[in-house]
Parts: C-alpha cells; sequence; structure tokens
C-alpha cells in the first residue's frame, strides 16, 4: 500500500523514539523522508502532498531541536509530530486536494478522476485519516497533561485508530465499487 510508504518517515520516527533520542529520531525520519522525495524524483513521478509535508515537518523539527536544545519529553516530541501530521492532512482537505488522492491516482483509470464519487471517496478516506492522527495526538496530550491515564491505554487506542484508518482506507473503496450502478448488460 503506497500510503503506508509515504507514511514510513513516522513508522521510523515513533520506532526511534523506543530506541534513542528525540533528535536521532527526527534526523533519521527528516533523512528517510528526503530519500522518498528523491526516489520518486529520480523515477520520474510526482510528489506527493504527505511527502513534502514529512520533509518539512520533520526538518523543522530536526532545526528546532539542533538550535533550541528543548527538553522534550517522549510525549510532547511526538505530540509536535502528530500534531504537525494532523495538521497536513488537514491542509490537504482545505486545499481540496486530499493526500489520499494522490496514492488513488496510481490506482485507479484516469478516466474516474475527476468523477465526484471519486473524490467524495479520497475525502471520506483522507477524514478517516485526520481522525486517526488528532486521537493520537490528542493521547500525546493525554501523556502530557493527564498523567493518571494509563500509558498502556493511550497506546492501544492510538494504534487502534492507525488501524481504523487503514482498514477503512481498504474497506470503504471496496464498498463504493459494489454499490455503483453497473449499465445495463455490463459485466460486474
Amino acid at each position: 500500500m503506497s500510503i503506508l510508504l509515504g507514511l514510513a518517515p513516522f513508522i521510523l520516527f515513533f520506532v526511534l523514539m523506543r530506541l534513542s533520542t528525540p533528535l536521532v529520531a527526527l534526523a533519521g525520519a527528516t533523512l528517510v523522508s528526503a530519500i522518498l522525495m528523491g526516489r520518486v524524483a529520480l523515477r520520474g513521478g510526482s510528489i506527493k502532498i504527505l511527502e513534502i509535508g514529512s520533509l518539512v515537518l520533520f526538518g523543522v523539527l530536526t532545526l528546532y531541536t539542533l538550535v533550541a536544545r528543548p527538553d522534550w519529553s517522549i510525549a510532547g516530541v511526538r505530540l509536535a509530530v502528530d500534531g504537525g501530521l494532523a495538521l497536513i492532512v488537514l491542509v490537504s482537505l482545505v486545499i481540496r486536494r486530499p493526500f489520499t488522492l494522490q496514492y488513488a491516482k496510481e490506482q485507479v483509470p484516469q478516466q474516474f478522476w475527476n468523477h465526484p464519487i471519486f473524490l467524495r471517496t479520497n475525502d471520506l478516506i483522507t477524514a478517516a485519516w485526520l481522525g486517526a492522527f488528532l486521537v493520537a495526538a490528542a493521547c500525546d496530550a493525554a501523556a502530557i497533561w493527564l498523567p493518571s491515564v494509563p500509558l498502556v491505554a493511550e497506546i492501544v487506542v492510538s494504534v487502534a485508530a492507525f488501524v481504523a484508518a487503514v482498514w477503512f482506507s481498504i474497506w470503504y473503496p471496496k464498498r463504493v465499487r459494489r454499490n455503483i450502478p453497473r449499465p445495463a448488460g455490463a459485466a460486474g
């Protein structure tokens, strides 16, 4: 799934946060973001909103960490990343270019790209991802400001939100395709 590749810098960030320092995690995610963009550019493909946003987000947070030397808590740096990711997705919806649209166009024939059902499907899938990232940011905020909430609960809720977004991204397009009326005599 191409969206998961676009999320690779974020996945690496969360793994490195458990194994190292915030600076190493942020710098590693910045490097992976740059590699992904370079890979796309070398292949002559179009660079996606998520890739640009990831590079900017991780690059800015890495520079901030190097210059300001904040005393990041794990939850604090995760909140900055999850909040930044939610902002990237929200901006893509506001400018009417949902980030999932670029990935969907790689799998759907061009004749459908401007169809209202195709566009609405991508709006809804992107909104599902936004919801998942907002849930993750809320869990990070809870870890900072509501220490009585068990860490395991925050992790379970964040992972469940991510899994739900992945599931919805796979399930909903299939549902839409099943419900599209077929012309008389068409095989389906």
